[in-house]
């Protein structure tokens, strides 16, 4: 009699057609000793869904699009739920996608609107672009014999133009300084790589310093050559730089932290109300396990960079210099629709080895959920220790009995605070008109032959101090509106300046030679350092 019942419910399932409720039906079906009322139950819900969608279609007064309403209505139906379960329409799955796998197919180009004309910023090395000759600097004029110049550009429409399968082409005509006309280029879209390590260098003569941005399919063995090369350099010690990292796939995290832990040392737990608990631990077989180590973490860490920093301070592993983490520890499983859309649907709190789940607070509803980082600033968090609000409630112990707290992401055991002295409203214009991006690309695009011979950032720089930089940024911002105030800082004048020489070497090197300058002067490695030494 069960199985008839269970060839009943398949039937029945085919029927509706609903793939969310078959989803969770299947699912349901799959576990053992699950009573035959639960798949009724869940049935009984699909066919209610069935029915309203058949009705609306048919009976409805008037013509509707069901499928757009579907589009509109499952959004709101997973807000209800908590802040990170969500729906993605299939462009926005397949770009998140794309993102964690490491690669997509494209042309190889990184580009900016400015000025309502494409501007091809930088060239994959050995992508299909630098193959027929593209260069920094071209203006995309056209593609595939449509204009793509004027009001109206979104970065949006020329992804979609300029992405696409592996293996077709698509043809843009740009201009180029020095041409007189248009040059065409027919490019055969290939697979380009989108790197997780943004950084690798050594900091000091025994520090090594590696910077990763997120967690996707390919960071584990792009952290580990880093790691290889550091050590053929001379690497003693280590910092791990999550800053803006959002996270990823739990299993990368799991996986690259576990280089640093020694043998059973918990990693990480996760347990939902129908998510049985799991736990990872240490294999023992990490590289890097006695390492002295530092992760550097800021309000935008979230997620797997939560979890990477939570193993190493619970473990006692590691030291954590910054500012408090964002506070996600949710875990999402994706579901994918038959038409590329996707739900990222939270299964599981995670819980840091001490038994923290760091997950802030969402009972006031997604809005203000998402206005917690601008509170924090308000109240003054990012200046100063003291104005951290943490939920002290439950006190939770380190591996080496230190007290840590949960309910609101991970406190660093260093607080290093924004720093606020060079701000000035002169400062704050020209960055808030943006025209310091403006200026430098500016600046680059009319130099680029004479910059090349630059090759590094110290004859870069030279040549920016001999060339009055700053001066004729000052004039550019005086010439839309910005006057230059007398009573401007030193030191505000002196952080524009290096803003503006960042941005410069962000457009005419490499992302490696932009991270090393900044860091140069940023407080939060000198305090990672410092904990080191």
């Amino acid at each position: 009699m069960k199985r008839l019942y269970r060839i009943l419910l398949y039937i029945l399932l085919l029927l509706c057609g609903f793939f969310a409720g078959g989803y969770v039906v299947l699912k349901m079906w799959q576990r053992e000793n699950v009573k035959i009322e639960n798949f009724i139950r869940v049935s009984n819900r699909t066919n209610k869904v069935s029915t309203l969608v058949t009705a609306m279609e048919n009976k409805y007064v008037e013509k509707i699009d069901v499928d757009s309403l579907i589009e509109e209505v499952l959004p709101v139906i997973l807000e209800k739920l908590d802040p990170h379960s969500a729906y993605y329409p299939a462009e926005e799955a397949q770009e998140s996608n794309d993102e964690l796998h490491g690669s997509f197919s494209g042309i190889g180009i990184q580009f900016s609107v400015q000025d309502d004309t494409i501007r091809v910023n930088s060239v994959v090395r050995g992508g299909p672009s630098e193959k027929v000759g593209v260069l920094a600097g071209d203006k995309i004029i056209l593609i595939d014999d449509s204009l793509y110049a004027g009001q109206g550009i979104s970065s949006n429409d020329v992804v979609k133009n300029l992405k696409g399968p592996e293996g077709t082409e698509v043809t843009i005509s740009v201009m180029r300084s020095g041409e007189p006309e248009l040059i065409d280029f027919t490019i055969e879209r290939g697979p380009i790589p989108l790197k997780s390590v943004d950084a690798s260098y050594m900091i000091t003569q025994e520090i090594g310093y590696i910077l990763i941005n997120k967690f996707g399919e390919t960071t584990y063995s792009e952290m580990m050559n880093c790691l290889a090369n550091l050590q053929n350099a001379g690497m003693k010690k280590l910092i791990v730089d999550l800053r803006g990292n959002t996270g990823g796939y739990l299993g990368t995290a799991i996986q690259m932290v576990n280089e640093f832990l020694p043998k059973n040392d918990m990693i990480v737990y996760t347990e939902g109300a129908n998510s049985r608990y799991a736990e990872q631990r240490a294999n023992g077989h990490g590289r890097y396990q006695t390492i002295p180590l530092v992760v550097m973490i800021d309000e935008s860490s979230a997620s797997a960079s939560e979890i990477f920093a939570g193993a190493v301070q619970d473990n006692d592993r590691g030291t954590i210099v910054g500012r408090r983490s964002y506070g996600k520890g949710l875990v999402q499983e994706p579901i994918d629709f038959s038409d590329g859309s996707s739900i990222r649907l939270t299964i599981a709190r995670y819980y840091t080895p001490s038994g923290r789940c760091i997950q802030k607070p969402y009972d006031e509803g997604s809005e203000e959920y998402a206005k917690d980082l601008f509170k924090r600033y308000e109240h003054g968090e990012f200046f100063s220790a003291d104005s951290v609000k943490l939920d002290q409630t439950e006190v939770f112990k380190t591996k080496n009995g230190r007290t840590v707290y949960g309910g609101g992401g991970i406190m660093p055991d260093h607080f290093v605070p924004q720093d606020t002295i060079a701000y000035s409203e002169y400062y704050a214009s020209i960055v808030r008109k943006s025209i310091v991006n403006k200026f430098s690309f500016r600046y680059v695009d009319s130099r680029r032959s004479d910059l090349k011979q630059y090759n590094t950032t110290e004859k870069l720089i030279s040549y920016l101090n001999r060339d009055n930089v700053l001066s004729q940024l000052q004039q550019s911002a005086a010439a839309e509106g910005v006057k230059r105030d007398a009573s401007a800082t030193s030191e505000a004048i002196a952080q524009l300046k290096r803003v503006l020489y960042a941005t410069i070497i962000y457009d005419a090197m490499e992302m490696e030679d932009y991270i090393r300058y900044v860091n140069e002067d940023d407080s939060t490695i000198k305090k990672a350092i410092e904990v080191l030494q």
